[in-house]
């Protein structure tokens, strides 16, 4: 199964003649370019970027295609993505949010978490989801050093250190 990496975002219209402001998530925010056409979410609609500029925040781009400002509004929100093979090898010690997806979530003492489903992001950071081995409701465990020391994705492993949970007790509501 080929995974597709999110690249950008696109925003609002641009003056009248279908450009659109897009929010580029590329190191090199210009980058967003030199991958090729992009899709969205479901790949099915295609996104060949004729041109891309610099402007304030965000970059300014003429899609194919999209000749008026109703076509450029019709757009606002869609995610931008590429095909991870298109994208550049990560440097040692990095890596793809997406690479994370399907690797295996261990504890400190080896004993086996789950399977890594999403590294969703609602606002307030990255968060490794994680589906139990022993079944249930999947974990969200926020991605940060205290909570995730180590990814090692060549041997498909992330050490994860998951919170112990406090239940409430009839004595410790009665204190409150």
């Amino acid at each position: 199964m080929s995974k597709r990496i999110v690249l950008g975002r696109i925003g609002a219209a641009h003056g009248i003649r279908g450009e659109v402001v897009v929010q580029s998530f590329a190191t090199n925010p210009l980058d967003l370019r030199a991958y090729g056409a992009l899709t969205d979410e479901a790949g099915k609609r295609r996104f060949d970027i004729v041109s891309l500029r610099q402007a304030g925040k965000g970059l300014i781009a003429r899609l194919k295609g999209v000749d008026d400002r109703n076509g450029a509004e019709a757009l606002k929100g869609t995610a931008l993505f590429v095909e991870r093979d298109k994208l550049p090898e990560p440097a040692a010690g990095e890596f793809y949010l997406a690479d994370l997806i399907g690797l295996r979530a261990v504890a400190p003492d080896g004993a086996d978490i789950g399977e890594i489903v999403d590294v969703p992001n609602y606002g307030a950071g990255d968060l490794i989801e994680i589906k139990p081995d022993a079944g249930g409701e999947t974990l969200l465990i926020p991605f940060t050093r205290d909570r995730v020391p180590s990814v090692e994705v060549s041997t498909g492993r992330i050490l994860v250190i998951v919170p112990r949970l406090v239940e409430a007790t009839p004595e410790a509501d009665e204190e409150e």
